[in-house]
């Protein structure tokens, strides 16, 4: 089974380095970025299932980061974290496809239950998509099969 991979970016190393560490102990791959820039060049030669971002970093904060993100695979699960939340950068995090707004200062076990519902949330949701197309896929397969059965009984019965 394929780990789960986590980027978290933030600008405080205590966090950065706290986070990686809880999350790896839990059996996830991580990677860390100090910075939104650094964190979307690492974005981009890597696949990450889920990204935790801060939201105030210097040179690109974690909204800009966001909307990269998002543009470049809109299925990565992100979630914002500040110290500085405010109900509209919440709002417009979650219009910009923000999976979660946490506030600071956050509990490892209530950080570690909003990524698994939302990685088990992103999985099921493939799951049913998957069952759906072959769920169709029969359903369309039964006529062309009901027809071929017609027309080789009608051979056969004809020999």
């Amino acid at each position: 089974m394929r780990k789960n991979r986590l980027l978290i970016v933030d600008d405080e190393r205590q966090i950065r380095e706290m986070l990686e560490q809880f999350f790896t102990e839990l059996g996830y791959m991580v990677m860390t970025a100090a910075s939104g820039k650094e964190a979307l060049e690492r974005f981009m030669k890597y696949k990450f299932d889920c990204v935790i971002s801060d939201l105030v970093m210097p040179e690109m904060d974690g909204l800009a980061l966001l909307k990269q993100v998002k543009e470049k695979s809109p299925g990565t699960l992100f979630f914002l974290i500040t110290g500085y939340g405010t109900i509209e950068n919440a709002v417009q995090g979650m219009k910009d496809g923000a999976y979660d707004f946490i506030a600071k200062p956050f509990r490892l076990e209530d950080m570690k239950m909003r990524v698994e519902r939302a990685l088990l949330s992103r999985n099921l949701e493939t799951s049913v998509k998957k069952m759906s197309g072959i769920l169709w896929a029969f359903i369309i397969s039964i006529p062309v099969w009901l027809i071929l059965g017609i027309l080789l009984g009608l051979v056969w019965k004809k020999n």
